[in-house]
């Protein structure tokens, strides 16, 4: 009937120049594609933790980057600002995902999201496989600045002082990952607002919050604005993703002084006398 279709036999050896060789890519072609299917399984293992890989080359806004058996793409968006990519560099990235599009396929990998930087801090800390600390939450600026929230579930243990390490090994080993241009915060999580809130505005000092529905007004002295801000308001910007809260900044007004009127000079008893 019309529509169908007719399959029709036919011996190799009637194929012509141009049909032996569209055979021959179509085949090779089927061949790519299921080799590609086996190793990409190998990979949704991985999904979701760092492995070492090598950039295999750049173009343009989109760096591949080759994983050993598989090769995977870093968009623009997944990159760290600001570092800059060459072919043979070999550096950690974070797994995460396998995308399916019409050309098949393709491994997804980013070192810009901050599952990268938690994943970093689970290789240094080893309190966090203990369950001794935990990271409970992070905001992130690829390349800029990043705020950690940490917690401790063993009495004694100080969370900030275990995640810094002595003489800031533990930190200065992910910041040199990262870039050392990235500055990272680490404060420590509370489960009251008001104090999750203002730890997260550190290194700022803050004189009241007042929190209502999902937003907080933070009040801060006069000359601890512009710190409380931070740069471009990268500051109050990554506290707010931190905490879940829309912070909204202002200055402490100083309490305004009342001029005290001198009191009149008080006359001597033969001046009173006179005057009057």
């Amino acid at each position: 009937k019309v529509g169908e279709t007719i399959e029709i036999h036919q011996k190799p050896e009637t194929f012509g120049r141009v049909a032996a060789q569209t055979a021959k890519q179509v085949i090779l072609q089927r061949l790519r594609e299921a080799e590609r299917e086996i190793v990409l399984t190998e990979y949704e293992d991985k999904i979701g933790t760092v492995i070492n890989a090598t950039v295999a080359r750049v173009e343009g806004n989109i760096v591949r980057i080759d994983l050993g058996k598989a090769q995977g793409i870093m968009p623009r968006s997944e990159q760290i600002q600001g570092e800059r990519y060459y072919p043979g560099q070999r550096l950690k990235v974070y797994l995460k995902d396998v995308e399916r599009n019409f050309r098949g396929p393709q491994l997804v990998v980013s070192r810009g999201n901050k599952e990268f930087v938690e994943w970093l801090f689970r290789g240094e800390v080893p309190e966090m496989e203990s369950g001794a600390v935990e990271i409970k939450g992070i905001s992130r600026e690829a390349g800029v600045r990043s705020k950690i929230a940490v917690a401790s579930n063993v009495p004694g243990v100080d969370p900030v002082g275990t995640f810094v390490g002595g003489h800031g090994t533990r930190v200065n080993a992910v910041m040199s990952e990262v870039g050392e241009q990235e500055k990272i915060d680490i404060v420590v999580w509370s489960d009251d607002p008001v104090t999750y809130i203002t730890n997260a505005l550190s290194p700022t000092k803050v004189t009241k919050v007042e929190i209502t529905g999902d937003r907080a007004k933070v009040i801060v002295p006069e000359d601890q604005l512009s710190i409380a801000i931070g740069r471009g308001g990268q500051n109050v910007r990554l506290a707010s993703k931190l905490t879940g809260y829309e912070i909204d900044l202002s200055a402490d007004q100083p309490i305004p002084e009342v001029p005290v009127k001198p009191a009149a000079p008080k006359l001597k008893k033969k001046e009173a006398l006179e005057s009057s």
